[in-house]
């Protein structure tokens, strides 16, 4: 028999029973960043922020010690001191621009500013660019009142110390491009912090290749149901992309790639990163860019055509969010740090992480994939150029069935065009280029070539 044949004949024997394992090799440095993510760091993090007593968006920005001034001086003071120990290559900014009035949630002109944290990648050819962000503001019940306490322990101080414990980490490492840690602002009053570095990276044509968004990473009790849950976080990922063309709108319906936009793909890559370096903790791929009609700061990247999701934790409490601190009929309101669970904040932080350095170190993702349709045929044949840069050890085949929301299969081939037997009317594929050490760029969904 040829050799093909009996490749075809080990994978039919062998792979296809078995749907549900998968080939992988792990960095032990990732494992090391990951063990030093500390959870009284990102505590300590936390009641730093609440002690500023409000960091709405539109309050005070003159005092040293409350509101949201003083907060980002803050934080650009820790991001100043994660630089001693990068040889230079992280810096520090508060990126001010002015919003105008909109005669909903900004009454006047105002100068905001969002604080951002770069580590400059070692190789000036890849001009890859990563953003990882929470929002740095808070609110009260009233989204105007600039005045009241607004402690912000979980919405988001909890993703703002996930941002920092990274930069701190991170920074003492180096990685071939760009890495941008941000706090937002302007998040409760419509994403306008958001919106102007994802326009900033449209304008400028950034090679942003993924942004993740952490908001409400840090509690595990649901309000009213009280469901405690410290082992699921959600992943939220947009499903038709907010720019897609007419061009690409005929090639989804032609493939019925409905499920499976980049920021999709990034969703599922999070769970594959997660399931081999986090323990106890399963990323929940909720298939709506963000929460019934509601939006985060990702929204504005999908928008502008990036590929961007949002981590949200599995339940939220109401009493805790939006909230006056205040006491009513013996319940305590208020998004205070003692509602919240370190502990599972520290493991999605961690999820963060591993997949933040994953693709941080990754090679290139193939180029121009496709999947062959010259003949009918019950096998599928995939073939791809190689992508520049970076050395490529080899290529990851995912195989899942179309009614599976995950991928279930990896077939792993040195070459740049395989054939393996599956059909591609019972399965969807995709292709990611990997390293020696297992860093895997983001899955290529492939489109039919003749």
């Amino acid at each position: 028999m040829k050799p093909t044949v009996l490749f075809q004949l080990f994978l039919l024997l062998f792979v296809v029973p078995n749907l549900h394992s998968q080939i992988t090799t792990s960095d032990p440095e990732i494992f090391k960043m990951v063990n030093e993510v500390k959870t009284e760091n990102l505590e300590s993090i936390v009641k730093k922020l609440v002690s500023f007593g409000t960091r709405h968006t539109l309050s005070d920005t003159k005092s040293n010690t409350h509101g949201i001034g003083a907060a980002q001086r803050w934080v650009k003071s820790e991001f100043d001191k994660y630089a001693l120990a990068s040889n230079g290559r992280l810096t520090s900014k508060i990126d001010y621009f002015t919003i105008k009035a909109d005669g909903k949630r900004i009454a006047v002109d105002s100068e905001l500013g969002n604080v951002m944290a770069t580590l400059k990648g070692t190789d000036p050819t890849d001009d890859r660019v990563l953003i990882i962000s929470g929002h740095l503001d808070s609110r009260a019940s009233d989204v105007m009142d600039a005045k009241s306490d607004a402690p912000g322990a979980n919405d988001d101080g909890s993703g703002v110390a996930c941002v920092m414990e990274l930069a701190r980490i991170m920074s003492q490492r180096e990685f071939p491009f760009t890495l941008i840690f941000v706090a937002v602002v302007g998040e409760e009053q419509g994403l306008y912090g958001a919106k102007h570095l994802a326009d900033i990276a449209k304008e400028q044509k950034w090679n942003l290749i993924a942004m993740l968004n952490n908001d409400m990473i840090g509690n595990s009790l649901s309000s009213g149901t009280q469901l405690r849950d410290n082992t699921q976080v959600r992943v939220f990922s947009e499903t038709i992309p907010y720019t897609e063309t007419e061009a690409e709108a005929k090639m989804r319906k032609a493939t019925n790639r409905d499920n499976d936009s980049p920021s999709r793909q990034l969703a599922r890559y999070i769970k594959t990163v997660t399931q081999q370096y986090v323990p106890q903790l399963d990323i929940q791929l909720v298939y709506r860019n963000d929460r019934f009609l509601r939006g985060g700061d990702h929204t504005p990247f999908s928008q502008n055509g990036f590929t961007a999701i949002r981590f949200c934790e599995m339940n939220e409490n109401y009493d805790h969010q939006h909230q006056n601190v205040r006491k009513e009929n013996n319940i305590q309101y208020g998004d205070l740090p003692e509602f919240m669970d370190f502990e599972y904040m520290h493991k999605v932080s961690c999820s963060n992480l591993s997949t933040f350095s994953n693709l941080a170190w990754s090679p290139k993702a193939p180029e121009n994939v496709g999947i062959e349709v010259k003949e009918l045929t019950n096998s599928s044949v995939l073939v791809w150029q190689v992508p520049q840069g970076k050395p490529v050890f080899g290529y990851n085949i995912l195989i899942r069935e179309t009614s599976a929301s995950h991928w279930q299969k990896v077939v792993f081939t040195k070459d740049n065009k395989i054939e393996i037997p599956y059909s591609k009317d019972n399965y969807f594929f995709a292709v990611q280029s990997v390293d020696a050490l297992g860093h895997a760029s983001l899955p290529v969904f492939p489109i039919p070539i003749r």
